[in-house]
């Protein structure tokens, strides 16, 4: 059992200014470059350095080289989160350049930044070409003002519909649009014009032992490093952020001028410290609680339930991480990503505003998803952080991957997920003018309502306390690019009634699952319809006609009668508590996965027809008779 700990989340008063530049922890030169931490000179006396990979060497003493396998990178530039190198073995500018010219796609440390803006050179096909990016000034290789010009087709890294980070290939993905070359340059000053190079993003390996923050500072996930992490000081100080750097030290202005560390607890000119001390007591007595303890509680984990051994088999699902500190948002990051919250941006709303999932982009480029929960209490925002703590402390393939989180005004929550690209189950089954979206072949829809099987069976029964959905729907189930089960709108705070709400999750998933079989929501199919179609033999009649029903080979039209079987059994024993457990169904829809991979369909035991299944139920006679006369719950979830 995994101990309780708890994290103690500071809210400063203070005076102190912010300032931008990082320090060095060695105070080394190349030429006119400062080496900022984590970087260092071969011949450097420093031993802080987080990784060998960080070493550069310093060519005829005025520029910084950086080495990554065979080749030697110049440094053009150094950021807080990356460096703008130039390309490989080149002795003068080129306006473009072969497209295979960076043959560098990323390492452990070291990722191509999704900052970098590509000007392309005779495109065949210009549909790859954005006209957002259009507007940023091309710098020529002299770097004249006079001679920049505006590319006549770009494409930013941070649109990602094109290029990846874990592109294999490289920039020589461009070339299935004709392109003969590239540029590449990083806007830097903000204005627009940028400067030439390709951007670096670094970062150190989170499993590393020298991946450790220093006190306050916060964990910043890297973008485009896999597991890399970097570390960044809180508001109010300076420094690397790194244990085994600089670490942190408290920004002042002392005397007209920037001080840090000691300098800023100097017990000189106590008089002027009276009076900031005065300033803020009398700050803290005018804004009360101001300081809230948020205490990200990793819960401790059932292991008896589920055969571990079958979770072994399934590739990994399911893996149990050290916990460690989630990245803290600000308000206004996530205010911007989401602009202002508007409801064009909302993707799921359960409650009436209770809890609200947002879609938003945050200025690297990267797309995000923010689930915005109201909480009634201090209490219960203590009790939702310390849930996602324990999301993100479980690796589960069907779980999005929590990047962060952030607090507002009063208790509103704010967690940060990656946000899936395939969009939702709703949008494949329901939507029919999106091209890429035009339903889904019956392999696909089995596989997804067995990994949210899956997913729900392994929150509650593998999370204590359990975490249901309550208002599980098809635009919930978001798919990545894989088309792998990303399971979103957790109700994450907990109340009396979860056992009850177990059950909603079960009915919820029977009303999923008649979604699944025929392309049609339950407002324009209500479940009674379906169920009474389903127990009177003529499923054929309401089977989504995508799917070709009657061309299927007879074991995927088995696969479906059985599917139609258990979605009947969720949505009457789903009402009725302890009927019908989640991890019946999980077991089943597995079962029929199985099957679904060898090629056949085999009824278990457990799945026999519905006039034996239900045999002693009234509800089965209650089916029979017309749809008016029977009674099924409209809403999804129980109140």
């Amino acid at each position: 059992m995994l101990s309780l700990h708890f994290i103690l989340v500071q809210l400063y008063f203070t005076i102190l200014f912010t300032t931008a530049h990082s320090l060095s922890s060695c105070g080394e030169k190349c030429g006119n470059f400062h080496i900022p931490f984590p970087f260092y000179m071969n011949k450097s006396i420093c031993n802080s350095s987080l990784s060998d990979d960080f070493r550069l060497w310093c060519i005829n003493s005025t520029s910084p080289f950086l080495n990554i396998g065979s080749q030697s990178y110049r440094i053009l530039h150094f950021f807080s989160n990356g460096v703008l190198v130039d390309f490989p073995n080149t002795t003068y500018c080129r306006q473009y350049n072969d497209l295979k010219s960076f043959g560098f796609n990323g390492n452990d440390y070291f990722g191509i930044s999704r900052d970098n803006i590509l000007g392309l050179y005779d495109c065949e096909d210009s549909s790859l070409c954005k006209p957002d990016c259009e507007k940023s000034i091309m710098p020529h290789c002299d770097g004249s003002p006079g001679r920049n010009s505006y590319p006549s087709c770009c494409y930013p890294l941070s649109d990602r519909s094109v290029w990846s980070a874990d592109q294999r290939d490289g920039f020589s993905v461009f070339s299935q649009f004709g392109c003969r070359g590239f540029s590449s340059w990083v806007d830097i000053s903000g204005n627009q014009i940028g400067k030439r190079g390709v951007k670096l993003e670094w970062a150190v390996p989170g499993n590393s032992t020298t991946a450790t923050c220093a006190a306050n500072a916060d964990i910043i996930n890297a973008t485009t490093v896999g597991s890399g992490i970097r570390c960044e000081c809180q508001d109010g100080y300076v420094g690397d952020g790194f244990a085994v750097g600089v670490g942190c030290l408290k920004s002042c202005i002392k005397e007209g001028k920037e001080a840090y560390g000691k300098a800023c607890y100097s017990t000189s000119h106590g008089r002027r410290k009276t009076k900031i001390l005065a300033g803020v007591l009398t700050s803290a007595l005018t804004i009360t609680s101001l300081t809230a303890l948020f205490c990200l509680l990793r819960r401790p984990m059932k292991t008896d339930i589920f055969d571990h051994s079958s979770m072994t088999r399934s590739q990994g699902n399911v893996s149990f991480q050290k916990p460690c500190t989630i990245r803290r948002f600000t308000y206004h990051e996530l205010e911007q990503a989401t602009k202002g919250f508007q409801d064009e941006q909302i993707l799921i709303d359960h409650g009436g505003g209770k809890a609200t999932l947002y879609s938003g982009a945050l200025v690297d480029g990267s797309r995000i998803a923010v689930h915005r929960l109201q909480c009634d209490s201090e209490r219960e925002l203590v009790e939702v952080l310390s849930r996602v703590e324990a999301l993100h402390a479980v690796s589960h393939k069907n779980i999005p991957h929590i990047l962060g989180w952030s607090v507002d005004s009063g208790y509103t929550p704010l967690v940060v997920y990656e946000y899936p690209v395939n969009g939702t189950l709703g949008e494949h089954l329901f939507q029919t003018k999106d091209e890429t979206k035009r339903g889904l072949d019956w392999d696909h829809r089995r596989n997804i309502v067995a990994e949210t099987a899956n997913v729900l069976a392994f929150l509650q029964c593998e999370i204590c306390p359990p975490i249901v959905h309550h208002e599980l729907n098809a635009s919930c189930i978001f798919l990545d690019e894989d088309m792998t089960v990303k399971l979103f709108g957790l109700e994450l705070p907990t109340n009396a009634n979860t056992d009850n709400k177990k059950h909603s999750d079960v009915y919820n998933l029977g009303l999923v699952l008649l979604e699944v079989i025929t392309g049609s929501s339950s407002d324009h199919l209500p479940s009674k319809i379906a169920l009474q179609k389903i127990t009177s033999g003529k499923l054929e009649e309401i089977v989504d006609p995508r799917l070709y029903y009657h061309e299927q080979p007879i074991f995927r039209r088995e696969q479906i009668e059985i599917v139609a079987d258990l979605a009947t059994r969720c949505i009457i024993f789903g009402c009725q508590n302890g009927k019908f457990h989640i991890g019946d169904v999980s077991r089943e829809l597995v079962h029929i996965t199985k099957d679904g991979i060898d090629g056949r369909s085999r009824r278990c035991p457990s799945t026999h027809n519905l006039e034996e299944t239900f045999s002693n139920s009234s509800l089965l006679q209650m089916i029979s008779m017309s749809p008016d006369s029977i009674h099924v719950p409209a809403a999804r979830g129980f109140s």
